[in-house]
């Protein structure tokens, strides 16, 4: 199993730091965000240099997370959201990234569930098309607080969507806090059509309280409302043999010196017997 640092673990440095970070704690690659390393093309970097830096490191990009708002349909809206995406999979396949994450918002929640899913599916075919003579791979993530939060609209989606280059992210955190799906149903999934793992802690949106990740997701794996060896056991019993990635959206965690951060993520995952 290959194990990832997270971009969002570290929220506070540079792409180059990450890969440093990735590195001494112990991982094999680093899911990267776009904005960090679109900051880093922008302010004097090369896909060739950042290319020799992973190779140095011995650390791969396993992710591109994300392209968002996926839902965007209004046709100006549309066209930036379809230039985003080529720009995105142009950067996946300069650092032979094999996956972009790809997720709706809150852009379709006033809508009905029919128009939605329609959307989603051409959008989701658009992208899918545009990343396959690539080689590039989406994975969906469903996330907790939208209309758009179960494993089973994931998989319903993925049918829809009908292309081979598809599939879900399975993530402790946004389908505990969504409500709407089980371990068990993770355990009963297709293993080909789980790309990664977030591995993560923290709790649902209280009664009367807004949804707020820096909130709700503020907890260390162990800390929060997650059952965590319940989803663990879930994806073991898929058979999967894939990608790990700690994810600490936590900003008490942020003020830690970033080293510490980055070995305590790796170190969660060793915990609960991922290496």
């Amino acid at each position: 199993m290959k194990l990832s640092l997270h971009g969002v673990s570290v929220w506070y440095s540079n792409a180059v730091t990450q890969v440093r970070l990735a590195r001494e704690a112990g991982f094999d690659g680093l899911e990267i965000l776009p904005e960090h390393l679109y900051r880093y093309l922008e302010n004097g970097g090369s896909y060739a240099q950042f290319r020799a830096l992973l190779a140095e490191n011995s650390i791969e990009i396993t992710c591109i997370n994300a392209l968002k708002r996926i839902g965007r349909h209004q046709p100006e809206e549309r066209a930036a959201l379809m230039k985003e995406a080529e720009r995105i999979c142009h950067a996946a396949a300069e650092l032979n990234c094999p996956v972009v994450q790809i997720m709706a918002l809150t852009e379709l929640d006033s809508l009905p569930e029919a128009q939605r899913n329609a959307i989603l599916r051409d959008n989701i075919r658009e992208i899918a098309d545009i990343g396959k003579p690539l080689g590039i791979k989406f994975q969906i993530e469903v996330v907790a607080f939208t209309a758009f939060n179960s494993l089973q609209q994931g998989l319903d989606m993925i049918a829809a969507v009908d292309r081979d280059n598809v599939g879900l992210v399975v993530d402790f955190w946004h389908l505990h806090a969504g409500g709407n799906t089980r371990p068990e149903e993770v355990a009963k999934m297709d293993v080909n059509l789980i790309y990664g793992i977030h591995f993560c802690d923290g709790r649902a949106a209280r009664s009367g309280e807004t949804w707020d990740e820096w909130v709700q997701r503020d907890y260390a794996p162990g800390q929060g409302e997650v059952d965590i060896p319940a989803w663990l056991d879930a994806v073991k019993q898929t058979g999967y043999t894939g990608g790990w990635c700690p994810e600490l959206l936590s900003p008490h965690h942020w003020e830690w010196d970033l080293a510490d951060i980055a070995k305590s993520c790796i170190d969660s995952l060793h915990e609960y017997g991922i290496k």
